[in-house]
């Protein structure tokens, strides 16, 4: 069942990154007027490129998990299978931590 949401994931990232965008670019247009600068962008500071990267990152990110949540949830609803994991996965930093006691 999983294999059948392989398609439907792949289109809601396509959603998501199309969704991420236009609310990037209404987002930094209430900071700026200018297009957000690129890192070869010549005449812009350190702070400017560094906050629209970090905005436009977490933007991503956010719309990113919120649109797969929202599928993952659909699909679940749709064919009563979840598609992912049922449990997060142990984190490194916590199996390196008890591998040294």
């Amino acid at each position: 069942m999983k294999l059948l949401y392989k398609p439907f994931g792949i289109v809601m990232g396509l959603v998501a990154g199309m969704l991420s965008r236009k609310l990037f670019d209404l987002v930094w247009g209430l900071f700026d007027e200018e297009e957000p600068p690129k890192p070869k962008t010549a005449n812009t500071t350190w702070t400017k490129l560094i906050v629209a990267t970090a905005l436009q990152a977490v933007t991503f990110k956010v719309v990113r998990a919120a649109v797969d949540r929202a599928g993952a949830k659909g699909f679940e609803k749709l064919t009563g299978t979840w598609p992912g994991e049922q449990e997060p996965d142990e984190a490194q930093a916590s199996k390196f931590l008890r591998s040294k006691r």
